[in-house]
């Protein structure tokens, strides 16, 4: 068993496994020798994903086609992780609404909620319990660089990354002396199929979803908060450390308008 496996294994629970982001976390991590437990809503991509993986490593792949903003999100989960042993959870789901806030309907107010911020406390409060009882384990939480300030027209989806952000830190510290690692991801834009349809170009630092996983899991273990990739995070330093707060805000804004389709 590899010292990889040893630390995070032997399951992986994926959340948002079936785009490019969450897909290459499981290929990685069904490379490295875990097994996998995928949730994501499209079974017909999850199933695709599962059957390459599995021809291609010699782990198991477990399926949970399942909305992650369902009601019985906890209880599913829960279920299916029953007589495993999960040791690293990487929670990649998120719902982006676009558009101006006052105009957002009902519906996607409430699954930018539900998916983003209850999402992550559900499933995590699923799985930390048999981690800290092992004194072992592994969590990524992939937020955003879009949670250091306000983005006017993305202002839900900027809301709930500073949330993930500032829980991810939070459970770093409470878990650090249980020898269960915590990173929060604070990825610049990454060229995902959401990303490809809602905006029009891609922006300076874009990395692949590749390699935005294979820095993640260099940095986890090595502190709370992560941003892959020099140019973007050099324009978080900016952002925070020069910049005002209201400079800050009318740039995202202004390449918000922009790039929206």
């Amino acid at each position: 068993m590899n010292d990889f496996v040893q630390k995070y294994g032997p399951w992986a629970l994926v959340a948002g496994a079936s785009e490019r982001l969450g897909e290459a976390y499981a290929r990685t991590l069904g490379a490295r020798g875990l097994n996998l437990l995928l949730i994501a809503r499209r079974s017909t991509v999850l199933d695709r994903v599962a059957g390459e993986i599995r021809s291609e490593n010699n782990v198991e792949v477990r399926c949970l086609c399942q909305d992650l903003a369902s009601a019985q999100i906890g209880g599913v989960v829960e279920d299916a992780i029953a007589g495993i042993e999960v040791g690293m959870v990487v929670y990649n789901a998120a719902f982006v609404p676009t558009g101006a806030f006052a105009e957002t309907d009902d519906e996607s107010i409430e699954r930018v909620v539900l998916v983003n911020v209850l999402g992550p406390l559900i499933v995590l409060r699923k799985v930390l319990p048999a981690m800290r009882k092992r004194r072992r384990g592994g969590v990524v939480l992939m937020s955003s660089v879009a949670g250091f300030q306000g983005i006017p027209m993305l202002s839900g989806y900027a809301a709930s990354k500073s949330f993930t952000t500032i829980f991810g830190e939070s459970l770093w510290g409470e878990l650090r002396q249980e020898n269960v690692d915590v990173v929060v991801c604070c990825s610049g834009a990454v060229p995902t199929p959401g990303y490809r349809r809602s905006y029009k170009q891609d922006v300076p630092g874009m990395l692949s979803p590749e390699t935005v996983v294979e820095k993640t899991l260099e940095a986890l273990g090595k502190g709370p908060r992560f941003v892959p990739g020099f140019v973007n995070g050099a324009v978080s330093q900016v952002f925070n450390r020069i910049l005002s707060r209201k400079q800050s805000i009318s740039i995202m804004q202004s390449n918000t308008r922009k790039n929206l389709k």
